[in-house]
């Protein structure tokens, strides 16, 4: 209420508040990408109006952030209501959408070396989580050498070396696979222990722990020079541990013949074993610190179901490190 008049006089005028009557909301657009910041045009009706304070507010805060001035940040995908209410209680309300764009694409491996007449599937998965378009186009560089269909799939058609494609079909993220394909062995060349299990250039089934290269080197029976080589691509032998990313190299007089790469589900270091650091490591990935790539996502993937790691599969490891529940290799 607001008072005129003289005092001295004894006169005083009541004037009444001016309430507001409407609130006009409005935005420049109504579909923002995840982390876009806007802001918001408001304008109270009647422009004289007493108190034109106006207070904002997210019907979902996971979706949608405004801060008390009407700026509007989009947290992940979805729909969510802002709405302007002023002290009268009189309010506008505008719906917007956070669209989530694909910001890379995660790959099990950036490498095949796959047989001719032989196939071998890649795991590919786009980020973030909720990314809204996860669909993924695999094309290769030269069919003659290598096919692959739209599941990843990649069957080696002659021998020589090509690429795969793998791209996002939202946006322009895009990663490249090296694919060799060699001639094709014949039964008995190569013999693995049954416990070992080979697909494409990948050997899994390996122990929990005491992966030595001089048992593993006993699980592989060939009449060809077999090398062990680390993570970092150091030739290791004896009692040194083989873990996730170390490869097995099949020689004949120098000359590489097949390539395999190891993987322990819960060794995301790939030190070969299984403990504290690569829970720390995949927590950091999970946290988006530090992203873990191609064959030690698979390790982190203790669930096996082609996913991108979780919290699932941190609990995983953390029982098996506490004796609770071994990881099955």
């Amino acid at each position: 209420m607001v008072l005129y008049g003289y005092v001295f006089q004894n006169y005083v005028e009541e004037v009444p508040d001016i309430e507001v009557e409407k609130i006009e909301l409005s935005s420049d657009k109504t579909t923002i990408n995840k982390g876009e910041i806007i802001s918001l045009n408001t304008k109270v009706v009647p422009e004289g109006a007493t108190d034109k304070s106006i207070t904002f507010s997210s019907s979902d805060s996971k979706v949608l952030e405004v801060s008390s001035s009407g700026k509007v940040t989009g947290i992940r995908s979805g729909k969510a209501t802002i709405t302007a209410r002023a002290n009268n209680g009189v309010n506008a309300k505008i719906e917007i959408t956070v669209y989530s764009p694909v910001t890379d694409i995660l790959l099990s491996t950036d490498n095949v070396r796959v047989q001719k007449d032989s196939s071998f599937k890649i795991n590919a998965e786009v980020l973030p989580d909720d990314a809204d378009n996860k669909n993924i186009e695999y094309k290769s560089e030269n069919e003659l050498i290598a096919k692959v269909d739209n599941t990843g799939n990649i069957t080696g058609i002659s021998e020589g070396n090509t690429k795969i494609i793998v791209s996002a079909e939202d946006g322009k993220i895009s990663k490249t696979i090296e694919v060799v394909v060699t001639r094709k062995l014949q039964e008995g060349e190569i013999v693995f222990d049954p416990k070992l299990q080979v697909n494409g250039n990948e050997i899994t089934g390996l122990e929990n722990k005491n992966n030595t290269v001089d048992s593993l080197l006993s699980k592989i029976q060939t009449n060809y020079t077999v090398e062990i080589y680390n993570k970092n691509g150091e030739k290791i032998s004896g009692s040194n541990l083989a873990g996730t990313g170390s490869t097995v190299k099949i020689l004949d007089n120098n000359i590489l013949i097949a390539e395999y790469t190891l993987i322990i589900y819960g060794d995301t270091n790939g030190d070969g074993k299984i403990n504290s650091i690569d829970l720390l490591v995949l927590q950091r990935h999970i946290l988006e610190i530090e992203k873990l790539e191609n064959v030690y996502v698979k390790a982190g993937n203790v669930r096996k179901n082609g996913k991108n790691p979780s919290s699932v599969d941190c609990l995983l490891i953390q029982r098996h490190i506490l004796g609770l529940q071994n990881i099955e290799q």
